[in-house]
């Protein structure tokens, strides 16, 4: 008797990728490591796995849901095919799959037990992971690249600007300084006026009469 069964894994991708690597020959291939043949097309047929599986798509809902017929070489023409609904939704970490297999014969356990997370499962969280090292470093080395340009651009832009600013402070300190020196001078020029113009007074009288005793010795 038929059985079937349901099984749930996080994948570190998106819905989106997560299904069209499912319905790329290529991606399949190279995600699961058995030659596949895939197509996104309502109705078309698929296989996987070296030809070990084939079947073919029921329906396609992009980035969100995969029903898929389902059959191996192990099937016998007494059995029906199986069905796969493969239901993607968006986590924290990546995707939540949800994998329901249907119609399963009921003496092939090996997929419930261990066939789906060694064939698929592990084999599409190590594919994922791998492709995403490499795009977080190129991310990481292209901001490194923006913020150093930015960086150095802030610099250029600065330069002239700092360059244009020091001379003119620097003529603002000079005539700062001239102006207090010339201050100074003033003001000093002002104390010693009044002793000056006093000495010049004191001197003049002397002088005067000096000259009348000197003409006055001449006429006698």
């Amino acid at each position: 008797m038929p059985y079937a069964f349901t099984l749930t894994t996080t994948i570190p991708a998106s819905p989106q990728e997560i299904y069209e690597a499912w319905l790329d020959s290529v991606v399949h291939s190279e995600m699961t490591g058995g030659e596949a043949s895939m197509s996104d097309a309502t109705g078309a047929q698929v296989s996987a796995w070296d030809g070990y599986i084939t079947g073919r798509n029921l329906e396609l809902v992009p980035g969100e849901r995969i029903v898929q017929s389902w059959r191996t070489t192990q099937f016998t023409d007494e059995h029906e095919d199986s069905q796969i609904i493969v239901t993607l939704k968006a986590v924290e970490d990546g995707t939540l799959l949800t994998l329901e297999h249907t119609n399963v014969p009921d003496a092939q356990r090996s997929y419930e037990e261990g066939g789906w997370q060694e064939h698929y499962f592990d084999p599409m969280k190590d594919y994922f992971a791998k492709r995403k090292r490499p795009r977080t470093r190129r991310i990481a080395k292209k901001v490194a690249r923006k913020t150093k340009a930015k960086r150095a651009g802030a610099g250029r832009t600065a330069g002239p600007a700092v360059r244009r600013a020091k001379p003119k402070r620097a003529r603002a300190a000079t005539r700062a300084k001239a102006k207090r020196v010339a201050s100074k001078a003033r003001r000093t020029v002002g104390k010693k006026a009044p002793k000056r113009a006093a000495a010049a007074k004191s001197v003049r009288p002397r002088a005067k009469k000096t000259r009348s005793k000197t003409a006055r010795g001449k006429r006698r």
